[in-house]
Order: structure tokens, then sequence, then C-alpha cells
């Protein structure tokens, strides 16, 4: 790896060479625009320069690293740098020159991973750990490793309004947040992963800015379109007039996370929710240079969140390489799953009420459930593109995670909604099927701690975010009155955030340890036998059938013609008339058996897996 740790922007404030800082802002509606320094009691202001096409710009030696600064709009209005590397009093505080070469990186070996030997943690820094910051997840990485798990995704870190918020509400999408330390203590989290050869992939939100501490409007409103409207209103500028800097400014996000940082991978947080009639559009564009920047250095893994379930994006190309994307958290099999497991069906989860285990088959086999289909919850709108034909790793797979959690009204996770035996079942099957599987934080341990919402925004914002929260849950039937919707958790107040805090003493409690015990096995399992049969894989090989009404049977032909087998009992009742494979039993939940005629069975909720290594 590079061992050039300062990625070079068009925009913000630079260190030189020569000791100079370079500061540069977009602010296309600004007349005049000032850069003010503060160092200790010392306050400077220095004018910029006007350059074309809205930009302003000076070259100081004025500045240093660790020098505070604010740009001035029209000599009244002091803002923040939007491109800053360093918030250290949050949101409307001034930004910090930071010197990014300063980091002596120790993963010059480092090449990253394949993704075949993907296998996710989800987790939330500021509650990861009683720590919650960087440092705290650090002091995790051995248990994490010796867990299974090969990359940690970070939700979002960029900087956010406030002492807790999930991070989908980030305003300074180039600063980690100073709640979780600075920049070097995010870099030497990522570099302690590497030394232990775990990837680290990062959350990133490049649908909206948080409603706190963002100035663009100010003196440039170009970033914003109304020729779309999004759930927070104006969308982002991505096709419109004076679209090309925005473009920009997101794509050079995206490649200082993955220069400056060393992150191993991206996240693109509800892209459906990026309009963008240009061609090519910003997800293509942004792939594309990073594919560029990145032709053969090291892997990288760019991984989308898209509800629309556009399988164009995760096209691959004969090198056994994706064209663009890599790979999509597939709510698809989650949704199916959850229906199983629990019998709801509000919301999103009627498309999935009716035959759910058929939904989940088609998951396994073929990728997406909904590939074109209509969709009840959509009023019957078409929903997805066809995707039998693309690898199962281009699916990440999951029961659990930050949205699927979270956004239940009391952010009560799946231990609390089903049986240990339901969720044993879910589990055996996600952890050894071909898709790259996804833990949520203290779901290997069977955590039943809620992961409720939570913020933490100024007062203005406050009132608005509590009813809101209680409106989006009253068409719940047993939210219907005030009164119900009252007890879902404030999320402005410290003891909702604490409740999410994930208390580590448990791990250690017998019936947690059987749990991690279990997963660890799982996915040893995985490893060992599933990963090497996944290399090199282009297009999905699989078929799946129905066994009565509640019984599923898939096959995959996997890397060296490597066949794989799942037959499951998904249902409260005896499953009979089963066919029990003759390959190698790899994993059963149950002893397999027969009934008193001789048929073989399966009882309730039990799974079994098959593994033929080079089956004609």
């Amino acid at each position: 790896m590079s061992d050039n740790t300062s990625y070079q922007m068009p925009f913000g404030a630079e260190l030189q060479t020569c000791g100079k800082v370079r500061f540069r802002l977009w602010a296309p509606e600004a007349n005049t625009v000032d850069v003010c320094l503060y160092d200790g009691f010392k306050e400077e202001k220095l004018p910029m320069a006007a350059a074309v096409d809205g930009w302003y710009e000076t070259t100081t030696t004025s500045a240093r690293p660790g020098t505070h600064y604010r740009f001035c709009i029209d000599g009244d209005k002091c803002v923040p740098d939007p491109a800053s590397r360093f918030q250290p009093e949050d949101v409307h505080g001034p930004s910090e020159v930071i010197d990014s070469s300063s980091w002596r990186w120790q993963d010059a070996r480092w090449m990253g991973r394949p993704w075949n030997e993907a296998v996710i943690y989800e987790l939330h820094v500021g509650s990861f750990t009683p720590e919650g910051n960087f440092a705290g997840v650090m002091e995790k990485l051995d248990y994490l490793r010796d867990l299974g798990v090969t990359a940690i995704e970070l939700m979002p870190v960029a900087d956010f309004p406030g002492k807790h918020n999930w991070g989908y509400d980030g305003t300074y999408l180039f600063a980690p947040d100073s709640r979780y330390g600075r920049p070097e203590d995010l870099k030497a989290l990522i570099d302690a992963a590497h030394a232990r050869n775990l990837m680290v992939f990062l959350d990133v939100v490049y649908n909206h800015f948080g409603p706190e501490g963002n100035y663009l409007h100010l003196y440039a409103p170009q970033f914003f379109t109304e020729k779309h409207r999004t759930p927070w209103g104006a969308a982002i500028n991505f096709d419109d007039e004076h679209s090309h800097w925005v473009r920009q400014f997101f794509i050079h996000n995206a490649l200082y996370w993955l220069k400056e940082y060393h992150i191993d991978g991206l996240r693109l947080d509800a892209v459906h929710a990026i309009l963008d009639d240009s061609q090519p559009d910003i997800l293509t564009e942004l792939a594309q240079r990073v594919q560029t920047a990145f032709p053969n250095e090291r892997h990288i893994h760019l991984i989308l969140e898209n509800d629309h379930n556009a399988a164009h994006y995760l096209e691959h190309g004969a090198v056994h390489k994706p064209c663009a994307y890599t790979a999509q958290w597939n709510d698809d099999i989650h949704h199916a799953l959850h229906v199983l497991l629990t019998g709801e069906s509000d919301g999103y989860y009627l498309d999935y009420a009716q035959n759910p285990i058929s939904h989940l088959g088609r998951c396994l086999a073929e990728g997406f459930a909904y590939q074109g289909d209509c969709s009840p919850y959509r009023n019957g709108e078409l929903r997805g593109e066809p995707s039998r034909h693309l690898p199962p790793t281009a699916f990440v797979s999951f029961l659990q995670n930050h949205d699927q959690v979270g956004n239940r009204a009391f952010g009560e996770r799946i231990q609390t909604l089903a049986s240990l035996q339901q969720i044993h079942a879910a589990a055996a099957i996600l952890l050894l099927a071909p898709s790259p599987p996804l833990l949520f934080m203290g779901e290997e341990w069977g955590s039943r701690q809620p992961f409720p919402f939570f913020c933490d925004f100024g007062p203005e914002l406050a009132d608005a975010v509590v009813n809101g929260r209680r409106e989006e849950f009253a068409r719940f039937p047993e939210f219907s009155n005030p009164d119900a919707r009252a007890r879902i958790p404030n999320p402005m107040e410290e003891s909702t955030f604490q409740q999410a805090v994930l208390n580590w003493l448990d791990c250690d409690r017998p019936e947690h340890a059987s749990w991690l015990t279990l997963y660890r096995e799982l996915l040893a399992l995985r490893h060992r036998y599933i990963v090497p049969c996944l290399s090199g894989l282009i297009q999905q090989s699989a078929a799946f059938g129905l066994l009565g009404g509640h019984g599923l049977r898939v096959s995959w032909v996997l890397a060296d013609n490597t066949q794989l087998s799942l037959m499951a009992n998904l249902g409260d009742d005896v499953l009979s008339g089963c066919s029990f494979s003759p390959w190698k039993l790899l994993y059963a939940t149950h002893s397999t058996s027969s009934d008193l005629n001789g048929v073989d069975v399966l009882p309730p909720w039990s799974v079994i897996w098959y593994l033929s290594k080079g089956a004609a």
C-alpha cells in the first residue's frame, strides 16, 4: 500500500509541502469570502481571491496543523468548512487544519481480502462499548477475529450534531465525529484491524445532509435542486444545473476515505433516495472513479443499500470482478425470514406475508425475492430487476441490522420476538449459505438489549423529532392512540441511548455463551468448507423447491463443481416424506430420524446442510 496518506482534494484546507496551508471553498452565491483563523487567543481574517466558477481560494503561512478556522461569507456569517477534516467543537464550531501525512501507517503489506471471505460485523461506535469511541472498538478486535468475522462495518462516523446519533444525520462528511476520537484515533483502529487481518468498511450517506449544522444553503444553494424531492426535502443536486462540483464533492469523499484512511470498502446508504437522471448517473460514475483509482493495488469493495433491487449495478465482468458494485444488502431475505419467525405482516412485511418460505427460497437461490414483481406494499408497483444470473456473493444476508432492529418502535431484537429454536434455524441458514452474512453487534451472543433510535439535536429540532417518531408508528394498531404512542422511547433522552450500549458482561453468562459457541462453530465451518468454494463465481447456479407446507430444499453448484445442499423444516410440525442426501453431512441443528413407518422426517425448525466436493 502507498505511504502517501494525504488525499489531495480541490476543496477544504490542505497542508502544502512548503508548510503553507491552502484554503478553498466553492461558494457561487457569495460576493466575498474570508478565512478566519483562530490560534489560541489570536484571530486573523484573510481575504480569499475569487476564481472562476464560484471558487474562492487563498494560501497562507499564518495557519498550521491544529489551527482552527471558519469561512466568513459576505463579511457577515462565519461557517465551518463543508470539507472539514475535523470538527473539534461539533457541527457549529470551527474546523481544524489537519496534517493528514502525520500518521505513520503500519499496514504497508495490507492488500485487503477478497470478497468471498467476507463475514461482516456491523457496529455503532458510540454504543458498541462503554467507552463509546474508536479506542473502545479497537479493544474488541481480537474478540471479533476469534469469532470468525473478517470485516467490521462502522455505522456512519461523519460529524453529527450533539452527543449521540445513529450517524445518518451527518453534516461534515470528511470529519470523523469528535465524540469518537480524532482522525488519528480512527486511523489507529484501522491499522490495528489490518494487523489482525480484518477489513474495515464504512457506512456513508450520500442521499441527504443532516438537518442541523448544514450551512450550504447560505453560500452554495446549488448543492440542492427542486427538480427532485426526497423525504428530507429538496434533493442533492446530482443532475441539474451546476451539479458538476456537487458530484465531485461526493466522489472525492469516497476516494478520501479509501485512500487517506485505508478503508477497505464503503456501504452506500439508501441509494434509492439518490435521484439522478444523468448518464452516467452518480452511482455509476463514483464506482468508475474508484475502480480507476484502485486498478490492482488492493481489494476495495463497494456495497449498496437499494430498495429498488436494481440488479444492473451488481453485474460481473468476464474477469470475475464486479463491473461497478460488489454487493447489495438483501432486505428481501431478512423480511422473508422475519415474517417466518414472527408472523408479522405490517408495513413492508406485507410483501412477504404470502408464502414467506417461497420468498426465502428464491432469495437463497436467485438473489432477490422481488425481481420485477408486483409489490402489494407499494400498491402493485413493479419492484426489482432479474437477479438469478448474479453470483450469490452479490447479496449480503442478515437476520438483524441497525435498520431492522432500530426502526421498530421499541428497538426490539429478534431474540424477544421469536423462539430460540427458530433463531437457531435462521442463523444456521444464513451463516452457511453462499451469500456473505452480516451480524449486528451482540447478535452472536443472543443479546436481548434493544437498539432504539436515538439522537441529540438542538432545541429547534428536538420536538419535531420526538413528534415525528411517534407519528411514524401511528398507523400500527398497537399505537393507534396518543397514550400508546407516548410510550415510545424519546430519541432525545440519554436513557434511550443508554439502552443500546452493549453490556459485555452478558457475553459470559451461560444463556449467552451457548449462542457465542454456536456462532463460532458455524463461522468456522463456513471458513473451512464454504469460502473456498466461492472464489471466482460469476453467476448463480442454484435451485430451490418447497417440501410440504413448511419445508424448503435449496441446492447450489459452486466453484470446482462442489455441490451444497440445504434442507429445512421452518414450521412447528414434523415434516415427513423427506429424502436425505447421501452427501457429506456438514451441519445439522437436530439429528435426523424416521417415523414409525420408516419414513425420513425433520423435526420442527430444523436445518441440515450437505456438501459434496467435486460432484459429477
